[in-house]
């Protein structure tokens, strides 16, 4: 899967202090780390910054954090996302119980790998068949609804498309790669 690894943005943060409103939403975020550039990037724009923080689905929704860091994960592997799924793995990684082995074969791996149960392995397929064709195939929507209620799926796919459009902001924009946060596997 590409990376792209940039030294400099294309376009410049906001410059401090930011609206009160928007550095709460930050601040909500971060809990007393330093805001991500791209989240300061975003506060350019007030309309989009909140479009952006408003259409966020790191809640406790219909999905474990074990399945919706499997999707973001994937996500953003396969769109070579390395900012974002750095960010995530470091942050999310243990919390969701991924492995070593896991976090590789989200890179580089496919969900036949020895170290997903056929849970983890649908959502994988999932990923993978709407990054190739931005549809659900009939064996893996059956797999989908074996394991996921109706919510639970149209959550997975809102999920998908999200990171998605998060990796065209970070590759797009070529931001620099955030201080600590987890590199791709070479």
């Amino acid at each position: 899967m590409a990376s792209y690894k940039f030294h400099s943005a294309r376009i410049a943060p906001a410059s401090g202090p930011l609206e009160r409103d928007m550095q709460e939403a930050i601040d909500a975020i971060m809990r007393g780390a330093p805001p991500l550039v791209l989240f300061t990037t975003m506060a350019r724009d007030r309309r989009l910054f909140f479009k952006f923080f408003n259409s966020g689905l790191l809640d406790r929704g219909h999905l474990t954090i074990r399945q919706r860091e499997i999707v973001i994960d994937r996500v953003t592997a396969s769109c070579g996302a390395e900012y974002e799924w750095g960010v995530h793995v470091s942050v999310y990684a243990a919390k969701a119980g991924l492995t070593e082995a896991q976090i590789a074969s989200l890179v580089g791996g496919g969900p036949d790998d020895d170290c997903w149960d056929d849970e983890d392995r649908v959502l994988i397929r999932l990923c993978d068949g709407l990054q190739r064709s931005c549809a659900i195939d009939d064996d893996v929507w059956t797999q989908l609804t074996a394991h996921h209620s109706d919510e639970a799926i149209l959550e997975l796919l809102m999920l998908a498309g999200t990171y998605r459009t998060v990796s065209y902001l970070v590759n797009g924009l070529r931001l620099p790669l955030e201080p600590g946060a987890r590199r791709f596997p070479a």
